[in-house]
């Protein structure tokens, strides 16, 4: 588009209906601030999974660590003028701390919980932003009480990260040090939130650790990359930390739920495991995976699908607002000390990557499927789909975008680079198999068909005419009026040439955003508007015959 088609474009009023009349949004743009939220991509793509690479080149360096958590708090996080979260809402974060964290102020058991440094960079990050520190809860369910964890409690990394950020960790809103505390004296609501699960398949009703799964707090789960007997205990199966005990006990197997007291019981079905047995037979019919190994413990098909609905059965009642895996570096092995290693011994790996976005199963299967595993071999995923909390568990069929710069690019699972984080996952030993202790679960799946999403292969020439779409889209930017940088998405509903322009007021273009074969799908990109002064720019998009002018606001 040359200078005087762009003016006669702009004459037409192309643009005139795509924003608020300028004045408007000039003095909303100068209200004051006063809520943030999650990058608008993010938000706008609950089904997506996000990837960034971090350059930390030893777990040691805790300077390095905690900068990337700087870095991705100032990613993922935006103000805005606009209704949000409030700048003082209460925020639950669920850091993967177990009952094994002291060990992890050791080098050979760093691996066991999410890094603290790249957490309290997270924290500073979002203090940095303009969120209150008093606002800002950590919580795990394992260290509540006087009888669970004491030592712990004590030697754990995360009691020097919440006095350098003054987070809380070890208290309640009621003041109360919960190192002191037994679990008969908690008080409902400023300790406990109970929460009713009346179409649970084993709980009706959950009690959490406050401020967990309370009304006005929002829940930002942080996992760690490492390997389980449950397979990796990434974001749905940190989250079962929220729980106070016994309810926190998933893993237990049959007989071990049912040698809770009265007292608990009546919080589970009373005909949980009539459900839970109809349900395995279900999945064992329908050839979910390695559900065939025999025994009620949890170390058996059976003791899995027990532990997949419980897991489901807490986040079906819980809203999650952000799930995280910390996957700096990454553990094999039994989530703790034993693996696959020397000596038997769990080992590390610098895999360098953050996993992240709004659903836990699909940040999950993502994850599994970046530690060297198929999901479709994993029944917690079959479970979660058929209680709708996923649509889908093929991992070829979730968006998943590289996080580059605050940028995210759709991109291919064959240009993800994978690793080989070894668990003890249903071990085929029994029938005549005799497989390793710990082993990669990567045998192949059939998916089966699906036109939900196409595979994101490219076309073997460029030169491959892709049918002409019959819809794009292109969205307004976002912030809009901006000061400095602004974001534009768009989508393409065939893979195609795509170009994106920058003019200034006066028709020259100013800047090229994206001139470039892409694969069908949703992407963003920024346009960092450097030291251009205040005024109205436009972007023109371009693809496969379809353009399309929007109108920006630049506010110094």
């Amino acid at each position: 588009m040359d200078r005087r088609q762009f003016i006669k474009a702009i004459a037409a009023g192309t643009v005139a209906t795509l924003i608020d009349p300028t004045t408007t949004i000039v003095k909303r743009a100068l209200s004051a601030v006063s809520y943030f939220g999650l990058h608008s991509f993010i938000e706008a793509h609950p089904e997506a999974v996000f990837i960034k690479r971090t350059s930390v080149a030893s777990k040691m360096d805790s300077e390095a660590k905690k900068q990337e958590g700087i870095d991705f708090a100032r990613d993922i996080f935006t103000l805005r003028d606009t209704p949000g979260l409030p700048l003082n809402q209460q925020i639950a974060i669920k850091p993967n701390l177990t009952c094994a964290s002291s060990k992890s102020n050791t080098e050979e058991g760093m691996g066991i919980i999410t890094d603290p440094y790249f957490v309290e960079g997270m924290l500073e990050g979002m203090i940095q932003f303009g969120l209150s520190s008093d606002s800002i809860y950590m919580r795990e369910g394992n260290w509540l009480g006087d009888s669970y964890c004491p030592a712990e409690r004590l030697t754990s990394p995360y009691v020097g990260v919440a006095d350098r950020t003054s987070v809380h960790l070890t208290d309640f809103p009621t003041g109360r040090n919960i190192f002191n505390m037994s679990l008969n004296t908690l008080q409902e609501d400023s300790e406990v939130i109970w929460k009713d699960c009346p179409d649970g398949v084993v709980f009706n009703r959950i009690g959490y650790v406050a401020p967990f799964n309370r009304q006005n707090s929002w829940l930002m789960d942080i996992a760690k990359f490492k390997c389980h007997s449950m397979g990796m205990t990434l974001s749905a199966k940190n989250l079962q930390g929220m729980c106070v005990a016994p309810y926190i006990h998933f893993c237990e197997g049959i007989s071990g739920v049912k040698s809770h007291p009265d007292n608990v019981l009546k919080d589970f079905q009373p005909d949980f495991d009539t459900h839970v047995e109809e349900l395995y037979t279900q999945h064992l019919m329908d050839g979910v995976p390695r559900w065939d190994k025999p025994g009620r413990d949890v170390n058996s098909g059976y003791g899995m699908e027990l532990w997949a609905q419980r897991t489901c059965d807490s986040i079906s009642v819980s809203d999650v607002g952000f799930s995280i895996i910390e996957g700096i570096y990454g553990r094999n092995g039994n989530a703790f000390l034993e693996g696959p290693g020397p000596g038997n011994t769990a080992q590390d790996f610098m895999t360098n990557i953050i996993i992240f976005g709004k659903n836990p199963f699909y940040v999950d299967i993502i994850g599994h499927w970046l530690g060297g595993h198929e999901p479709g071999n994993f029944g917690l995923f079959h479970v979660a789909r058929d209680r709708g909390l996923c649509k889908v568990i093929n991992p070829a069929l979730i968006p998943v975008y590289q996080w580059d710069d605050g940028i995210p690019l759709l991109t291919s699972l064959q240009n993800l680079g994978r690793f080989e984080l070894k668990t003890l996952y249903l071990q085929r030993n029994y029938g005549g198999q005799n497989e390793p202790l710990y082993h990669l679960v990567n045998e192949p799946y059939n998916y089966g068909p699906s036109t939900a999403v196409e595979s994101y292969s490219k076309p073997k020439s460029n030169n491959t005419k892709p049918e002409k779409p019959s819809v794009n889209v292109i969205g307004q930017n976002f912030p809009n009026p901006f000061n400095g940088t602004t974001n534009i998405e768009y989508t393409i509903l065939n893979d195609g040439y795509v170009t994106l322009e920058i003019y200034d007021s006066g028709g020259d273009r100013i800047g090229i955003l994206v001139n470039t074969w892409q694969r069908r799908g949703t992407h963003a990109v920024s346009w960092d508007a450097g030291r251009r002064s205040s005024g109205i720019y436009f972007y023109v998009f371009r693809t496969d015959g379809f353009e399309k002018i929007g109108k920006m606001i630049l506010v110094r």
